[in-house]
């Protein structure tokens, strides 16, 4: 046999070999794929089509109103009061839980014993069950039989009605947002400080970082670049799709003082039954969770170092 013949045997062999590794990835990728369509991309379709229309549970009629729905968003002060609240809660929950988790996660680092038991301790709010915390919670902010106002007592400091009055809802919630928050973060950080060389602190020590808090801003800081830009991707997406809370606790209230956008979206998809108009509000909440994520990619990437 020729050595032209040869290769081209050899050329052939692999090429079928190519296509038989193409079909069995193809095989193997398909239920992912079907799932993605079926649960992800269709929903997905189905929300910006019923957008542009009247549909209402129930009826089995509806017709195209094209741009009515969101016409009518920006004069709907529901609407506008609850994207206030969001960005409002938003606002405080996803800064301050991002610090506390990043100032717990190099307190436990730093702990040599007790380190198991303290992540445990500060992740227990993730694992538990947001019925049950909310029924603490709400003993906890309750304005007469409330430890919290009783120790304010304690100070001479009258306590406020925490879940009930407008002024303080809102806060009250985002209490209970930062508590939610800081574990989930806390392991997120531990796991960037676990994976930073410890030569690099021994670097930093003999070219004269000798303190703690310039080796944070040397080595800790710069190396925890992608475990940042994860967390606070992660903790702005948390915040923005806060629901449950407001749900078992106010229910909006008092005066929708603590309406987010997803409860409102809920009360006009399944109180109201305005599913085209609960629809256009949620095409409105995704495409602003996609320009914040961009927004945080292009700014935040920039000052990232990976390794």
């Amino acid at each position: 046999m020729s050595s032209v013949a040869l290769a081209g045997n050899v050329a052939s062999a692999a090429a079928l070999r190519a296509r038989s590794e193409d079909r069995t990835a193809w095989l193997l990728a398909a239920p992912a794929i079907v799932l993605v369509l079926l649960f992800v991309l269709l929903p997905v379709a189905a929300v910006i089509f019923l957008g542009f229309t009247d549909f209402e549970l129930g009826y089995g009629k509806f017709r195209f109103v094209g741009f009515e729905n969101y016409a009518h968003l920006l004069n709907d002060r529901t609407f506008r009061r609850s994207l206030w609240n969001t960005s409002v809660y938003t606002a405080i929950v996803a800064p301050v839980s991002i610090v506390l988790g990043l100032g717990v996660a190099l307190l436990i680092e730093g702990e040599g014993r007790a380190r198991g038991f303290f992540r445990t301790v500060y992740f227990l709010p993730v694992a538990s069950l947001i019925v049950a915390m909310a029924t603490v919670w709400q003993y906890i902010f309750h304005p007469t039989i409330g430890p919290l106002n009783a120790l304010l007592s304690l100070a001479g400091i009258p306590g406020p009605n925490w879940l009930g009055a407008s002024n303080t809802v809102l806060y009250s919630l985002s209490i209970i947002g930062i508590w939610q928050s800081v574990g989930f973060n806390m392991v997120l950080f531990l796991a960037g400080l676990t994976a930073i060389p410890r030569e690099l602190y021994a670097a930093a020590h003999v070219d004269g970082a000798k303190s703690a808090l310039d080796r944070f801003f040397l080595v800790t800081w710069p190396m925890l670049g992608p475990t940042t830009l994860f967390v606070v991707t992660i903790s702005i997406t948390n915040a923005v799709k806060v629901f449950e809370t407001v749900k078992m606790l106010t229910d909006g209230g008092p005066n929708k003082a603590s309406e987010v956008l997803l409860f409102t979206i809920y009360q006009e998809g399944f109180v109201y039954l305005r599913v085209g108009y609960a629809s256009a509000m949620t095409v409105v909440f995704l495409a602003i969770l996609v320009v914040l994520m961009l927004v945080q990619y292009r700014v935040l990437d920039r000052r990232v170092h990976y390794t």
